[in-house]
């Protein structure tokens, strides 16, 4: 067994690794970024080591920089999490060459699962069901054009080292072939460093349904069930559960054995999951399962730990990181494929600081006023915040993973109801009442909802009287005045330090001419969008809504504008956003250029 890990991450992720390490009597080191510096995950480590600066590509992304720290610690091994380098086959492959074991699949199982189109064929040959598409990279809109023409429309433009909905841009009609190729060739480049994209015939109605698997160094492969991730919104799963509320056992098995056929092929070893398509039927009735009859697809291999490891592990006994850590440093498997029983049913609820009702918007930061979390039988938390923790928004969302465990499904909602009810949060907005309102929705109750139904379906007013009736109260809760930030450069004895003020009942200012930026009252937002805006004499001031990364800028300075027109395309939270006018008027002031990185507030556009 390791002597000592170095997790390569942060928040709940990392402290669920150090906590299995933990339990393995193996020592723990966190690394962490300048915003990072007074994180949980930083609290609970050993010991812990300063990689970079906020930025995630000079800090959690840098590859050097992660090794060293494990130099200078001494470790034996690194345990990358989710996120950041998890997938990461050049990082994996640099571990490999060093002295240190890197605990995940080996770089060229990670490469040829990771890559889409290489997936697919390992798939087709181990006779694994796989959604008609391309196997090859797709350049030309033309080829969109033809693939439409050939297996009708929408079609799916998919980044080759994509998941989780980016890099995934979804094609209605031959007119927008040619936007949206450059679309997902933009993010595969983004977020992956990869801009070959593939195409596959988009299933509109489909259930998702992933297998988790581990296997050893010795060849043996064995799949601990499945769980059912079809609560998504933009492709981000919210709500997972298992074992799926809609599957037969004998479709169950032909699900797993087809993930555990896929991965022997692959050669593949550790922990990972294999997620597929499954054609819903929509005429199902109440209490109807899917049969042995049903189509499904597979759709990725996810070469890592997922979030939702933990509803697997609440509903088989089997702590899946322990086998990570353990299959890393050599043994082997200690049970046999029958000896894996599902026994209740679990679900897991990412507790987001998002605000549902508003497209679920990420939380501009906050401190937890008040962080009181759940208990009782059957209730796990993963996190690694406490009460009084000021929340960090420069990487995602996620304060926490409730995780509840019931006898069955029945028992399971009921018992989290009654842990959303005791989850008690100030200072930050989160999806807890969304949640809540989930588990009275008839359509999610009844095991009937799929891919589309928070995007298309649902009766968004509800989320946004849920919001109202249990919403969290925040820091700008019940101030009247404005906010104002204003931004300082002082020199005191020849060293020079920036200075953030917030001044409150202060008058707004406004853009200048030939300036980058502008401050803005903190409590202002816009109705849509991922821009704000302020109406000044001057005329309208566009200003970044999030924290993010300009992509595409699509005005120069003289343009005329209507409203509604997209102005620029904002990375943020993983998702491409459209910034739009509110009104119409001719651009005056371009004060941002692709790929800046931009803060909440910022000035993007001002129109006359």
């Amino acid at each position: 067994m390791f002597r000592k890990v170095l997790v390569a991450n942060r928040g709940e992720i990392a402290v669920r690794v150090m906590r299995a390490c933990e339990e393995l009597n193996v020592g723990t080191v966190a690394i962490y970024s300048d915003a990072d510096k007074d994180s949980g995950h930083v609290r609970y480590a050993d010991e812990a080591y300063n990689v970079g600066p906020a930025k995630a590509s000079e800090s959690y992304l840098d590859h050097e920089a992660v090794i060293e720290a494990a130099r200078k610690a001494n470790a034996d091994a690194i345990h990358p999490g989710y996120g950041f380098l998890a997938e990461n086959a050049e990082f994996a492959s640099k571990v490999e060459d060093t002295e240190i074991t890197w605990i995940g699949p080996a770089s060229d199982a990670m490469e040829s699962l990771g890559e889409k189109t290489k997936a697919r064929k390992i798939m087709q040959s181990a006779d694994v069901p796989i959604v008609p598409g391309t196997t090859d990279p797709v350049t030309d809109p033309e080829q969109v054009r033809e693939f439409g023409d050939e297996h009708g429309y929408p079609v799916a433009i998919k980044a080759e080292g994509g998941g989780g909905g980016r890099g995934m841009k979804i094609v209605e009609s031959p007119e927008e072939a040619e936007d949206q190729l450059q679309s997902a060739k933009r993010e595969g480049e983004a977020y992956f460093d990869n801009d070959s994209v593939y195409l596959e015939r988009f299933l509109e109605n489909p259930r998702h349904i992933e297998v988790q698997i581990v296997a050893d160094q010795e060849g043996n492969v064995r799949h601990l069930g499945e769980r059912d991730c079809s609560l998504q919104r933009r492709h981000q799963k919210v709500i997972e559960e298992g074992p799926s509320p809609a599957l037969s056992d004998e479709l169950r098995e032909q699900i797993g054995e087809s993930a555990r056929r896929g991965v022997k092929e692959a050669e593949y070893t550790n922990a990972g999951t294999v997620e597929f398509l499954v054609e819903e039927d929509e005429n199902r009735a109440d209490g109807e399962l899917l049969g042995p009859d049903t189509n499904f697809y597979f759709l990725e291999v996810n070469t890592r730990i997922q979030v939702e490891h933990t509803v697997t592990e609440e509903i088989t006994g089997i702590d899946i990181v322990k086998w990570q850590i353990r299959i890393a440093a050599g043994q082997e498997l200690g049970f046999e494929q029958d000896d894996v029983e599902i026994d209740g049913h679990a679900m897991e609820f990412r507790i987001n600081a998002e605000n549902a009702a508003d497209e679920f918007a990420p939380a501009t930061g906050g401190k937890l006023n008040t962080y009181d979390p759940p208990g009782g039988i059957g209730v796990r938390l993963d996190d690694a915040l406490r009460q009084g923790d000021e929340i960090v928004t420069d990487y995602d969302s996620m304060i926490a993973k409730l995780v509840v465990y019931g006898s069955d499904r029945d028992e399971c909602i009921a018992r989290s109801l009654r842990a959303l009810r005791e989850y008690e949060i100030d200072g930050v907005v989160t999806i807890v009442p969304f949640h809540r309102l989930m588990l009275s929705d008839e359509t999610f109750v009844q095991g009937k909802h799929t891919t589309k139904y928070l995007d298309e379906e649902i009766d968004r007013s509800r989320i946004a009287e849920a919001q109202q009736q249990w919403g969290t109260e925040t820091e700008a809760d019940g101030e009247d005045e404005d906010v104002v930030e204003r931004e300082f450069t002082v020199e005191v004895n020849g060293k020079r330090f920036e200075v953030d003020l917030e001044e409150r009942g202060a008058a707004p200012i406004t853009a200048e001419a030939g300036g980058a930026s502008a401050s803005r009252p903190a409590s202002a937002g816009p109705d849509e969008g991922s821009g704000g805006t302020e109406i000044t004499g001057e005329g309208e001031t566009v200003t970044a809504e999030m924290q993010g990364t300009i992509l595409e800028v699509n005005v120069d300075e003289g343009d005329e504008v209507a409203a509604g027109d997209v102005i620029c395309v904002l990375e943020a939270m993983k998702m491409e956003n459209d910034v739009v006018a509110e009104s119409g008027g001719t651009v005056t002031q371009v004060a941002v250029s692709e790929g800046e990185s931009v803060d909440m507030g910022d000035v993007l556009v001002v129109l006359d």
